[in-house]
């Protein structure tokens, strides 16, 4: 069961993952009308929103995205950095998203940053036990079937689904950030804005179906253990 999971969960996130890189092809060929760049995009929505304090970089490495929260830096690929296109804008408005729910205070922002350290322990400590479930169960006897390998699992797939699932909001809540600044601001027409709301959906899609992972992965040895307990 757990096999038909990842092997769905993989094949959903790469369906997803290649239709976000050929939308973002395909929506910079259309270079705005208003010629601005991913650059010069995200400082203006960064100044018309007060935010002084943060910095626009350009980063190695494709739809490598992000703003870093400890440093406030929007970072963004090349690519998007100097593209004058509605994909290269709409992803440099959604960085400048989440520094603008950094800057106010974002209560779901603000809970996933403080669940980014028990979600690397938890993801450390899942996979040594995975590693020592497939390599050393036999010489350990069976440390699969033991209950408390089996509830420190849970607890640490109920962290990592807890965090898919916080992410979610934090990630649509800045595309619509992005969206209404930009349709407000006249940067994208019609047309372009259209290309920006398709581009950013699919970009969120990956969130999405990382959640579902996440929830099926727990669900599943949740059950196994609730299995396990009924047969004690």
């Amino acid at each position: 069961m757990i096999l038909l999971i990842g092997i769905a969960t993989i094949l959903a996130s790469w369906y997803v993952s290649n239709k976000l890189k050929r939308k973002f092809e395909e929506y910079s060929r259309f270079e705005l009308l208003s010629g601005l760049s991913g650059k010069e995009v995200a400082e203006q929505m960064l100044r018309d929103n007060h935010i002084y304090d943060v910095k626009v970089m350009s980063v190695e490495g494709r739809l490598t995205d992000h703003y870093n929260p400890a440093d406030k830096t929007v970072n963004l690929s090349t690519a998007v950095y100097h593209g004058r296109n509605a994909a290269a804008a709409a992803v440099a408005a959604h960085e400048c998203g989440h520094a603008l729910q950094h800057a106010q205070n974002y209560s779901m922002l603000n809970l996933r940053s403080a669940l980014v350290p028990v979600q690397n322990i938890s993801a450390k400590v899942l996979n040594t036990l995975m590693m020592v479930m497939i390599f050393g169960g036999l010489i350990l006897g069976g440390i699969g079937a033991l209950p408390v390998v089996l509830m420190i699992i849970v607890i640490c797939n109920l962290v990592l689904t807890v965090f898919a699932l916080v992410t979610l909001p934090v990630e649509f809540d800045a595309s619509n950030r992005a969206l209404a600044w930009m349709e407000n601001k006249g940067i994208t027409n019609t047309e372009e804005h259209a290309m920006a709301e398709d581009a950013l959906k699919w970009a969120a899609r990956t969130y999405v179906v990382v959640a579902i992972g996440a929830f099926a992965q727990l669900m599943y040895y949740l059950m196994l253990l609730i299995g396990m307990r009924r047969n004690d």
